[in-house]
């Protein structure tokens, strides 16, 4: 009895005959998986590239600031009236301001280019392997 099919006559490898399987072309899910690796090595590169021009001008404006602090004391620490130098600190102090606000909206909208260049990069692929994906099913439906 050790031989006897539990399940009488019914016959599971008739069944697994009869179910279709679509077919996977193994090429182009490498050529779609090769375009993934390319675009995300293209929108890291970008990124990078950003990331680096950034830290650049991050640098120099730090240079700027000390430089325009050191000239900005040395012309306060000169002789001349105590209410003079409190007008002068104080007209320093407003435009030291006004620059660190046009500086954080040059690397605020430096940041944002780059954003919104490495999305189109992926949101571009991304749209492509939809396409791709729909391609696929409708050749594994034939």
């Amino acid at each position: 009895m050790a031989n006897a099919n539990p399940y009488g006559t019914f016959d599971f490898t008739k069944l697994m005959a009869d179910l279709k399987f679509p077919t996977v072309d193994v090429e182009k899910v490498v050529a779609a998986q090769k375009k993934n690796f390319e675009t995300l090595t293209s929108a890291n590169k970008l990124a990078a590239e950003a990331a680096q021009g950034l830290f650049e001008r991050q640098t120099a404006i730090v240079r700027e600031n000390i430089e325009e602090l050191t000239a900005a004391m040395q012309e306060l620490m000169a002789a001349g009236e105590p209410k003079d130098k409190v007008a002068r600190h104080a007209e320093l102090t407003r435009e030291s301001i006004e620059r660190a606000i046009v500086n954080l909206k040059e690397l605020n909208e430096s940041v944002a280019k780059t954003n919104g260049a490495v999305f189109e990069i992926l949101n571009k692929r991304f749209v492509e392997g939809l396409d791709e994906v729909k391609g696929l099913v409708k050749n594994g439906k034939k």
